[in-house]
């Protein structure tokens, strides 16, 4: 073997190790990014040289600088992400949703209704007490105003769920194109020969991001371009991505392609918990709701419209509230202004209470479907905490399953500085071992030249 051959054999090593060393200190330095995965240099050895029969080897060369990641897990954690935020989203509203009755409370609408029949079987022992009369009139208006305090707030919350839901299709809008873009560049960049695994981490991340907020699918082409649909409809590829537009048909929120005919079908994700909240779960609470305030002003009313007021004139056919119209509970205007237009007396007589008792025993009434009043409301508040409770349990189980993950792609993809530091010694020692091999071969080839 020639000295020749020793110079290149020794300088190809120093720039194959000087390459381990950079791979190496940019994996340390790296190590508290929780997007970054990973790199290891892989080495071949050089093709070998045939000369006079005698194969003469040609050293090392880098044969790849692989990024540490595990489809498999990338893929759980995609699928998990759109479970975990899909419920975690989904429990805030509900919880937001269980505020505004304040139950179990003094000021929530169980109280409420019983103090508003305890004040009319407070009336029915003394009818004429002006003090008891504006009794019930103060527990009318508390109810009236729960009631309708209820309702706004509802109206409010909703108010509050499209604009998040229109923030989060922006969102997605934003992270397809940024997405679209690392395709583009991670494609160009391997066509020619420029590293791409800091570009992949950053399209990872992304993909992570886009996962919280809506179902995913991704698959990946030939280019390694990564290929995601959102329900079905593609979103983005290599070439262009989609843009999505929110809208509400008939109460319902819904993410449609903005050149698309059909709604996308949400399955996870915020958009779909903040879609299935909004559609679902509130016209559900808020039907059951009207449908007791409903039943509570209808019966009131039929006891009511029979009485006799204390009145001068006299009157009778009067309904006790208004109407539940458009979320608000009214309370008649006449008897606001005068609490002895409250009519409890059947027959028209002072002293006569026997209205005031049928109002106050209508607590005790089977008017929904065989429950009292009070029952249908409670069953309204139970579904309102089972439905919270179910999408907490959800959070919780795949929040263990994302911990899991987590620590599976730690195992695959982070950076153990020990590790490193061990690779930064073994490069640094072959590194300096290759050097001395060109001193050694500098020393014989002057030896050579001063035999001349």
């Amino acid at each position: 073997m020639a000295l020749t051959k020793i110079f290149d054999i020794s300088s190809r090593s120093l720039a194959v190790y000087r390459r381990a060393l950079e791979v190496t200190s940019h994996n340390i330095v790296n190590a508290a990014n929780e997007n970054y995965s990973r790199q290891r240099i892989l080495l071949e050895t050089e093709t070998s040289n045939l000369t006079a029969g005698i194969v003469w080897g040609n050293g090392v060369k880098v044969a790849d600088v692989q990024r540490m990641r595990d489809k498999l897990v990338d893929a759980h954690i995609i699928n998990t992400n759109q479970k975990y935020s899909d419920s975690s989203r989904q429990n805030d509203l509900i919880r937001q949703v269980e505020d505004l009755f304040s139950e179990p409370s003094d000021l929530g609408l169980s109280n409420l209704m019983t103090t508003f029949f305890s004040s009319f079987n407070e009336l029915a022992v003394s009818p004429n007490s002006l003090p008891l009369r504006t009794n019930v009139l103060n527990a009318a208006n508390n109810l009236s105003a729960k009631v309708t305090s209820i309702n706004h707030s509802i109206i409010s919350l909703k108010s509050d769920i499209k604009q998040e839901f229109q923030q989060k299709v922006n969102q997605v809008n934003t992270l397809l194109r940024q997405i679209q873009q690392v395709n583009h560049e991670q494609f160009s960049n391997a066509f020619n020969g420029v590293p791409v695994n800091d570009l992949l981490d950053r399209r990872d991340a992304l993909v992570d991001q886009l996962s919280k907020l809506v179902n995913i699918t991704v698959v990946y082409d030939n280019t390694n371009s990564a290929v995601i649909s959102i329900g079905g409809a593609l979103a983005v590829d290599r070439m262009h991505s989609a843009e999505f537009i929110a809208e509400e048909n008939n109460g319902k929120l819904n993410l449609r392609v903005k050149d698309g005919s059909y709604p996308i079908v949400l399955t996870g994700g915020e958009l779909n918990a903040l879609s299935d909240v909004y559609s679902k779960k509130i016209p559900s609470y808020k039907q059951k709701l009207d449908s007791v305030i409903n039943k509570l002003v209808e019966a009131v009313n039929a006891e009511h419209v029979q009485g006799y007021t204390i009145s001068d004139p006299q009157k009778t056919g009067l309904n006790f509230f208004d109407g539940y119209t458009n979320g608000e509970l009214s309370v008649n205007s006449e008897i606001i202004n005068d609490p002895n237009k409250i009519a409890i007396s059947l027959d028209g007589t002072e002293g006569n209470g026997e209205i005031a008792l049928r109002i106050a025993q209508l607590s005790d009434a089977k008017l929904l479907n065989g429950n009292t009043l009070q029952e249908g409301y409670s069953s309204l508040i139970n579904n309102i905490g089972n439905d919270g409770m179910l999408q907490n349990n959800y959070t919780d189980a795949n929040q263990v399953v994302l911990d899991e993950l987590a620590q599976l792609k730690i195992s695959q993809s982070g950076v153990s500085i020990d590790e490193e530091m061990t690779n930064v010694l073994k490069f640094q020692r072959t590194y300096e071992a290759s050097a001395k091999l060109i001193m050694i071969a500098d020393d014989m080839l002057k030896t050579i030249l001063e035999m001349v």
